[in-house]
Order: C-alpha cells, then sequence, then structure tokens
C-alpha cells in the first residue's frame, strides 16, 4: 500500500509539472533598452483592471504576481515564469481563473557588489527611489498587455520589456527647504561601490537673515525626499496649521532634518551598524550629522540634537538615543518596530517553533501578522512572508521582515543574512534568535546595560502608540513599559501614551506644531544654566 501511494504521489507531481510546463510566460529585453547582459528577477503582474499599471498595483494586499531569479539573461533572449514558480496572493499560475486580465512584465536589475568582508552579492542598487523594484530608475518594464488566460488550456505568451524608468527628479531647493546629498566613505568601502546619504533640512523663520544656531529634531522615518514634517505652504488642515505656527515669530525656532540612507536591502537601514547592511551607525553620526552641522548653523550639544519618528523611524528614534546617550537629548518614539522581540508582527521569535503558525495544544492556529482596527485579520505570517519571498530571494524583497533580518541577524556563509525562519515552511531557527536578542532587542539591552545607561536616558525616552495597532507593535511597547517599571538606580519608569482603539502609526493627541513645542521646552529644561534661548521669542 505504501508503494502504491508512493507510485500516485509521485505521478501526481508528474502530472503537476507538465501542466506547469504548458502555462508560462516568456519574458525577455531588447539591447535597445539596456546593453545587458542581466542578473537580476523577473517578474508577471495580472491585475483584473488598468487604473494604474500593474506594477503599481503590486503590494502586501495587492495584485498576484510572480518571480524568478536570473543570472547573465542575454538581451533577446527569454526567462520562463510558469506555474512552479511561487506568486501572491495567488500562489500558482495554475490558480488564476480563467478570465480576461491586464497583464504586464518586469525586469528587476541587480548589481555585483565585492564587499569589504570578502563576500560577493547581487542585488539592487538603489537609485535614490527608495528601495523600490518597481519604481526604480533603470529597471525594465513591458507596455500592458490585455489578454485571456486559461490555465485548463495552458499558455505560452511572449512579453518583451522594452521600456526604462526614468531618473528620480529630486524637488529643488526652497526658502524653506534645502537638500544634499554625499557619498559615504565607510558604507562605499564595506559594500564596494559608491553609496551615498542624503538629508532634507528644513530652516525655521528668518535664518537666511540671522547668525543664530539652533537646535534639530532629527525626524526618523522611511525613505523620501519630501520635506521634514510634510512642510508645505499649500497644504490644508494639518500640514496648514504647521506652517501658518512654523512662521509666527514667537514659534520656536528648529531645524528638522529627515535623512535618506537606502541599502541594497531597504529604503532605510535602521541607523545602526549591522554585519549584513553595514557600518550605518557610524556613518550616521560621524559622517552625515557632522555634514549637515558644517552646512548649517546647528547648536552642537546633545542637549539640542532630539529624535522623533514613527513605525521604523520610532524604533530608529529610540534605538539612536538608546545606543547614543551622550550624543542626543531626547526621543519621542511613534508606534515603534518591536522595541520587544517576544512579539515581531505576531512572531515570538524567542519561544515560537515555527513563524507561521502557533501550536496550541493539539492545534495549530496561523500567525496573524497585521489585522484591521475591528481586529478583523489582514494578513496571515505565511502570507506575509510569500509576499516578500516572490519580491526577492535571500532577502532581497526591499520589504519589511527581511530587512529586520538583514538588520538584526548574523551574516549567512553565502554572504546574505542568515534567516530567523525560513520563509517557504516557516521552521524558526534558535541560533538566530539568540543573536536578534543579544544585540538588538531594545528592551534587553535596557536591562543588561542599565547601570550604565539608565542614568543617561532619564527624562528622555517617549513612546506613543495605539492599543490596536495594525502590527501588534503595541505589545512590544507594554513589555518595555512593564519592564521599565521594575527599574533602579535609577528607577525611571518612562512616559508611554497609548491610544485607545488606534492603529498604526498612533502620536499622540497634540499635532505636529504642538510636539515641536513640547520638544523646544524640553530643551529649555535641560539646557546648561546660564544658556540664553534665542531660537525661541516666548
Amino acid at each position: 500500500m505504501k508503494t502504491l501511494a508512493g507510485a500516485f504521489a509521485l505521478a501526481a507531481m508528474l502530472a503537476v509539472a507538465a501542466f506547469a510546463a504548458d502555462t508560462k510566460f516568456e519574458i525577455s529585453y531588447p539591447k535597445s533598452a539596456t546593453a545587458g547582459p542581466i542578473t537580476g528577477r523577473v517578474y508577471v503582474m495580472i491585475s483584473r483592471d488598468a487604473k494604474t499599471e500593474p506594477r503599481l498595483q503590486v503590494g502586501r494586499v495587492g495584485i498576484p504576481f510572480y518571480g524568478r531569479d536570473i543570472q547573465k539573461l542575454a538581451p533577446g533572449a527569454a526567462a520562463v515564469v510558469d506555474a512552479t514558480d511561487l506568486g501572491t496572493p495567488v500562489e500558482s499560475l495554475t490558480d488564476i481563473p480563467a478570465g480576461d486580465y491586464y497583464v504586464q512584465a518586469f525586469v528587476n536589475i541587480y548589481s555585483e557588489f565585492k564587499r569589504a568582508d570578502g563576500h560577493t552579492v547581487y542585488m539592487h542598487d538603489d537609485q535614490w527611489e527608495g528601495q523600490h523594484w518597481n519604481r526604480s530608475p533603470g529597471n525594465l518594464y513591458s507596455s500592458v498587455k490585455q489578454m485571456h488566460l486559461d490555465p485548463a488550456k495552458g499558455y505560452k505568451i511572449a512579453i518583451a520589456c522594452d521600456q526604462v524608468i526614468p531618473p528620480v527628479v529630486t524637488p529643488p531647493d526652497t526658502e524653506w527647504v534645502k537638500s544634499f546629498k554625499i557619498q559615504s566613505p565607510m558604507l562605499t568601502k564595506f559594500w564596494g561601490r559608491p553609496i551615498y546619504l542624503g538629508a532634507t533640512v528644513l530652516l525655521p523663520r528668518d535664518y537666511a537673515t540671522s547668525t543664530l544656531e539652533y537646535p534639530v529634531l532629527y525626524e526618523q522615518g522611511h525613505f523620501s525626499l519630501n520635506p521634514p514634517l510634510r512642510f508645505t505652504a499649500s497644504g490644508k488642515g494639518e500640514e496648514l496649521n504647521l506652517y501658518n505656527e512654523w512662521i509666527k515669530d514667537n514659534f520656536p525656532r528648529m531645524i528638522v532634518v529627515t535623512f535618506q540612507h537606502p541599502n541594497p536591502y531597504f529604503d532605510d537601514s535602521y541607523a545602526v551598524n549591522s554585519v549584513n547592511v553595514g557600518p550605518y551607525g557610524d556613518a550616521l553620526l560621524q559622517e552625515l550629522i557632522p555634514e549637515i552641522e558644517n552646512r548649517f548653523r546647528a547648536i552642537r550639544k546633545p542637549w539640542a540634537r532630539l529624535l522623533s519618528g514613527g513605525s521604523t523611524g520610532g524604533w530608529e528614534a529610540l534605538a539612536l538615543q538608546i545606543f547614543h546617550p551622550d550624543f542626543f537629548g531626547g526621543a519621542w518614539g511613534y508606534c515603534p518596530d518591536s522595541v520587544d522581540f517576544n512579539d515581531v508582527e505576531g512572531i515570538n521569535v524567542y519561544e515560537d517553533k515555527n513563524a507561521f503558525y502557533k501550536e496550541i495544544g493539539w492545534r495549530k492556529t496561523p500567525t496573524i501578522n497585521s489585522r484591521e482596527i475591528n481586529g478583523q485579520v489582514r494578513q496571515t505570517s505565511e502570507q506575509r512572508n510569500h509576499f516578500e519571498l516572490v519580491n526577492g530571494t535571500r532577502g532581497r524583497s526591499g520589504e519589511q521582515i527581511d530587512i529586520w533580518s538583514a538588520v538584526f541577524g548574523p551574516l549567512g556563509e553565502d554572504g546574505y543574512f542568515e534567516q530567523l525562519f525560513d520563509k517557504t515552511n516557516g521552521t524558526m531557527h534558535p541560533g538566530v534568535a539568540k543573536y536578534w536578542k543579544e544585540n538588538f532587542d531594545l528592551r534587553y539591552y535596557l536591562e543588561k546595560n542599565w547601570s550604565t545607561v539608565g542614568p543617561k536616558l532619564v527624562d528622555r525616552l517617549k513612546v506613543y502608540v495605539g492599543d490596536a495597532d495594525n502590527f501588534y507593535l503595541n505589545n512590544g511597547v507594554h513589555r518595555l513599559q512593564d519592564w521599565m517599571k521594575t527599574t533602579e538606580n535609577p528607577h525611571y519608569e518612562g512616559y508611554f501614551v497609548y491610544g485607545a482603539m488606534k492603529g498604526h502609526c498612533y502620536s499622540g493627541p497634540e499635532n505636529s506644531a504642538d510636539r515641536l513645542k513640547q520638544m523646544a521646552e524640553h530643551i529649555l529644561a535641560k539646557m546648561p544654566a546660564g544658556t540664553v534661548a534665542e531660537w525661541w521669542k516666548n
């Protein structure tokens, strides 16, 4: 019976493989698009509508798409995407119902990085778009084609990617907002290719006509070339209110800065040193911030350097303050990414045996990655990770869990990061979990080092989160607060604000202008005795 069952299973597998071979796309590119050959990844995207290009409909809860890695694909040669390739949210091309669809193909080009650690890796080199392959300059895409797909009959469809995404246009400087970009010697050395850092700077009223120096708020967050705090003179609501307050004579005059630090893994480095991503913590503090303070009249004192940010930026703001308490003077962290790895978007890094489900008695319950504010499931952990896997193998998705693994995890033997868990089946790797804990679990770091860092952090950590955060980030914040209530020598409980039934990313009841006034009051309280705050005519 076992032999017969095995034969049936093998026959079924062969039937699926044969069927898959008849359902495929052949993707190519002409020499007029790029000289090639290309190492990278090709995609096919399938949409029910053409309101926007299918490549721009890809997302966590977006349209079906499928991908396959390519090596040295020559112009005119075809790369195949078929039913053996994993897709998301529909896993196989054979599961796309028969019908008429809008289809688009895409080629994501990788570059060779000969890193300083001796490893050679192939990854997408950010083109100042923030590590988004579907809109990165130089990548190739096809026109959108309407076609009938019927997996029952099979199909073989050739698509040429003959269009090239143009370069990013950087917004011009204005009276209020300036920007610059520099090549980082540290990061260029690490990656073996030119790597850049940038900053966008919001200036206070009368900056051009004064000689004053100003405190600086370093606003952390995902890659953006837009003005800090969404500052604009033509906005509405919150944006208009900030502008109207900013230009008042009695409003605190501060400089607000956002960083640009995209890398081959993500749109953001998490502002720390990492064996996989590189010495971004050092580069920001030793290269970028000194450049900012040289170009603009900043007060070069810890009490005059504040941090804020939401989500990724919330974690960065807290991490920079915690890891560099002598350099910064206070952090406002909104809906921060997991500050305690007992809950990382539903995954308990330390206790779960599988990232895709919980073992509850005899049952295996899917781990929920994200939810709606009313508690309904948005996405499971398996769905979320398969989405990243379709975007890119070896952590090259440009997505959230992969960058956590790259930043928080150890270096793998192949030069890419060692995985916390297998993204195909969810099996956890406890040794990697231990590395995460010892190096980047913020609550655990504080517990280990409280006797030395605690005295420097009193009155400098302020955390805000919604109690219905869509990614369960409130759970880690609660664990951090619970521990801080037990601190001794010094006893400092931090400052925590929870928004009832508020999702991601809750930043408290105040608007931006009121929060800046709170920050200014904080600076006044921390200035050395006798210091005159000429920057605030309050």
